[in-house]
């Protein structure tokens, strides 16, 4: 068989085989943050905070601004707390942004069908 097109074919050629690691390279560096491991101190979080409808605010729906916004507000007793306000403070501003980037960013992924 010569490499001659069918008639009333073009020939096109073979790219698949590079398009595939790429493709899946692509979707490794972009994957949602969800799949990443936690932030040191984040998985903690749920402990109080997982579930919807419970004693304290569910996190998960948050925007990532918010949610620093309040860790900042509890560790200056601007907000009053029972125990964030002594939570808040072990954790440095990156810390916080790492968190909140985190548990943002899972709950975007998780709302997407």
């Amino acid at each position: 068989m010569s490499g001659a097109a069918a008639p009333g074919r073009t020939a096109r050629p073979r790219r698949l085989g590079a398009a595939i690691p790429v493709a899946a390279l692509g979707a490794l560096l972009w994957a949602p943050a969800a799949h990443a491991a936690p932030p040191p101190g984040a998985s903690s979080c749920s402990g109080c905070h997982g579930v919807a409808g419970g004693a304290v605010p569910a996190l998960a729906g948050r925007p990532a601004g918010e949610i620093v916004a309040d860790m900042q507000a509890f560790r200056t007793g601007a907000r009053p707390a029972t125990v964030m306000d002594r939570i808040a403070k072990g954790f440095t501003d990156e810390e916080t942004r790492a968190i909140a980037d985190w548990i943002a960013a899972g709950s975007r992924a998780n709302a997407q069908p």
